[in-house]
């Protein structure tokens, strides 16, 4: 058997854990004021989006996380119309907001805009034209400002950032004082939905930190999870709201909901899989009840 020479990416999940990708060609590399970009072609899963070494989509299974990400607090909802994004500079996050057709208005709030501009470039398929839907709009600004100075308010907020590890460009925008700031421009039922970070059991601790500090704002808070092959990981999300829980919601319900809205193009999201990502093993259950840390403006979660 003949090995084939490859270029490796390298994605470090510790200093001593990592996971590697062969690479067909670099398609971008370089430096916004914010982040290091690379977008890469890669022989398993096609074109990835890749910030400070983090892979954060690929092109054959962003549609798991992205689906994973934005339907559960969809179909929560009994009437989505107003949506913020915070981050979300792929695109795709717009384009399965838009499958549900109450959506009346989209904010997108992101501070890069080169990276934005850059996904609609080399990774078009993933927004598939919704960030030009006339119903979105675009804010390339601080995502926090945007909401203290808005008075609007929205029925769902969608957070689609890199993890808030030390004190990097994202983690005030997942402390208790921006959860505040989120629930008070969340309407009566209101619901926010986030990327939480790893569920292993062993590195569990920023998952675990995000799910306590969204509990000193909102009445009801889930974790979820679901495995991202280009991750190589099982990944955590949270769901919290003013009102509605997920765990209220049967396999029924949700196949239901998405026939009433006419919504037959999801690959992965249905009531089935509804049940298996908001189904926590013991090992997750236990590990977070052990973890106690919270997330403040001034108190960055250290994990290393």
């Amino acid at each position: 058997m003949t090995v084939p020479t490859w270029k490796w990416f390298i994605e470090y999940t510790s200093s001593t854990q990592a996971h590697m990708h062969g690479v067909k060609d670099y398609i971008y590399c370089g430096e916004t004021k914010y982040q290091k970009v690379e977008i890469i072609n890669t022989d398993t899963f096609g074109r990835c989006l890749i910030l400070d070494g983090k892979i954060q989509s690929a092109e054959a299974d962003e549609y798991i996380y992205h689906e994973s990400l934005i339907h559960p607090a969809m179909v929560l909802h009994p009437n989505p119309q107003r949506i913020m994004v915070v981050g979300g500079g792929e695109g795709a996050v717009i384009r399965e907001i838009l499958k549900h057709p109450s959506v009346k208005k989209v904010i997108m709030v992101d501070i890069d805009q080169e990276v934005v501009d850059l996904c609609e470039k080399y990774l078009p398929s993933w927004s598939d034209g919704a960030i030009k839907d006339p119903r979105v709009k675009l804010y390339f600004m601080d995502a926090r400002k945007y909401l203290v100075q808005t008075e609007e308010t929205f029925d769902i907020i969608i957070s689609d950032l890199t993890e808030p590890i030390d004190d990097g460009p994202s983690y005030l925008l997942f402390t208790k004082e921006f959860f505040i700031i989120a629930h008070n421009k969340l309407a009566e039922e209101g619901i926010i939905a986030l990327q939480s970070g790893s569920f292993n059991p062993i590195i569990i601790g920023c998952h675990s930190a995000i799910n306590n500090t969204l509990n000193l704002a909102f009445n009801h808070v889930c974790s979820y999870a679901a495995f991202i092959p280009s991750y190589d990981a099982t990944w955590g999300f949270n769901v919290a709201s003013k009102k509605h829980s997920p765990d209220y919601l049967n396999k029924e319900e949700v196949d239901s909901c998405l026939r009433e809205r006419n919504i037959d193009s999801l690959k992965f999201y249905d009531g089935e899989t509804h049940q298996h990502m908001f189904s926590i093993p013991k090992d997750i259950r236990n590990s977070k009840e052990k973890e106690n840390r919270i997330i403040e403006d001034g108190k960055p979660l250290f994990t290393y």
